[in-house]
């Protein structure tokens, strides 16, 4: 307890420092950070697919910024959501899998047991709830948390009380726990901090809810929000009329027509809150971001052209949508092509805020305000990922992968191989140019191994030196 203590003052002292003069408390933005889990690139009719309808996510991106080469930090969810939280890659945080890691779906024929983990977020990282607290922001969280360790037999979701939102620098908390995935979206949830309200009330519909009465219980104070959904994650359940209006549809192909009614469900929960931002007149100073965590599960989307689904390496598992909308900022109906990672929101909401990065701490993401402002590109010349871990469903195989300008290359841990593609001709990763460009395929390697070295990135071991 006594290093939390420290921990804490040292950041109050540095919380009074941190805001430039130019920035005042009443030009602070409201942020509001949307997170879907399990969403897809291709699960928005924005983003091409004309299957599924929302009207009112696409409305957002018409009012701001889509950006088209955005990157999940991981194939799974918690790691992802740890790297939003503090900056850092998963890779640096020790968190490469979603919570607890699942060893067991490792092949029986396995030659590598998956590297070691964290189950939980520590507290020793500083996370933007934090920064943004101490800088006079009201803090609500809502929805799915995943970074509190192991859910507790029959206490209702709930794990590690010491590492929930509220503990990372959240005045409220509904719905964060250790749980993944809740039992039922609708009432009674069986979650132990989201407490029955009516029953068969969907989920979407009532953290949409409580995100609006947490915004206005702060419209006279800047406030961040982050709304992380546990849709559109398994259960496959939407309220029954949209569940059977798309049973009746023909054209669905490979999307379940369960899912398809959950994104149409969840973009009109969006749309409510998007509409009480305008009710209250805080559009215009509101900064609202739109993703997900990892790429849509392969079992009821549809993720053509990419290749796989959540918990591989192949785009299908990392790339995803992200709309970013800030009036007077970025200019509407933007489309950037730029690669950006989950690791950039947090320098990017920093310096929304006007509020300093820590220069002692390490940042794996960068500020996107060049981006957004249209002022000049990044800085970096490419993106990391690490995934030494096995999926839910065995079927990964385990790596690295970075991608530089259009190139990708991804190294396998299991027997050395590369894969090289460029995405800009091959979006699908069909064509391996590993050994036609061994030049380009041996520079990014070396990429690779440089940036492990540098985050202490924890690798798997061979099954034989594991026993």
């Amino acid at each position: 307890m006594r290093t939390v203590v420290l921990r804490v003052g040292l950041l109050v002292l540095l919380g009074s420092c941190v805001v430039p003069a130019d920035v005042t408390a009443a030009e602070k933005p409201n942020i509001l950070l949307i997170m879907i889990d399990d969403m897809g690139w291709m699960d928005l009719h924005c983003q091409g697919n004309p299957r599924l309808h929302t009207p009112h996510i696409d409305r957002l991106a018409t009012q701001g910024m889509r950006f088209t080469d955005a990157y999940a930090a991981a194939p799974v969810c918690s790691p992802t959501r740890a790297a939003v939280l503090t900056g850092l890659s998963p890779a640096r945080l020790q968190i490469t899998n979603h919570i607890p890691d699942q060893k067991q779906f490792a092949p029986k024929d396995a030659k590598l047991a998956p590297a070691e983990m964290l189950d939980h977020l520590p507290l020793r990282h500083v996370t933007v709830a934090e920064r943004l607290k101490e800088s006079g922001y009201a803090t609500g969280f809502f929805g799915k948390w995943h970074l509190a360790g192991r859910r507790v037999p029959r206490k209702q979701g709930q794990g590690d009380l010491r590492f929930y939102p509220e503990r990372q620098g959240f005045d409220l908390n509904f719905g964060g726990c250790a749980m993944g995935g809740p039992f039922s979206f609708f009432d009674p949830y069986n979650l132990h901090n989201l407490p029955s309200r009516k029953k068969g009330e969907y989920m979407p519909d009532r953290l949409a809810d409580e995100v609006i009465g947490f915004m206005r219980a702060n419209r006279d104070q800047p406030f961040l929000g982050f709304l992380w959904n546990y849709t559109v994650h398994w259960p496959m359940e939407a309220p029954a009329t949209l569940v059977e209006k798309y049973s009746k549809r023909k054209d669905l192909g490979r999307v379940d027509h369960r899912y398809a009614a959950m994104i149409e469900a969840l973009d009109g929960s969006i749309g409510r809150i998007l509409q009480e931002l305008d009710a209250l007149k805080l559009s215009d100073r509101t900064l609202v971001i739109f993703t997900s965590d990892n790429g849509a599960f392969g079992g009821v989307a549809d993720n053509s052209p990419l290749r796989a689904a959540k918990g591989y390496l192949y785009e299908g598992g990392i790339r995803v949508p992200l709309i970013v909308r800030w009036p007077g900022v970025v200019e509407a109906g933007k489309v950037c092509s730029d690669p950006v990672v989950s690791m950039d929101f947090f320098p990017t909401i920093l310096k929304a805020a006007g509020i300093d990065p820590d220069p002692d701490t390490a940042l794996d993401g960068e500020d996107l305000m060049p981006l957004l402002r249209q002022t000049g590109p990044l800085k970096r010349s490419a993106i990391f990922f690490h995934y030494p871990n096995y999926a839910f469903h065995g079927g990964n195989r385990l790596g690295s992968a970075v991608r530089e300008g259009d190139y990708k290359l991804i190294e396998r841990f299991d027997d050395g191989s590369l894969e090289l593609y460029d995405l800009a001709k091959d979006i699908g990763e069909k064509n391996n140019l590993a050994t036609e460009m061994p030049n380009r395929a041996a520079k990014l390697r070396g990429k690779l191994h440089s940036w492990r070295k540098d985050v202490s990135a924890a690798m798997p071991r061979r099954i034989a030196e594991s026993n």
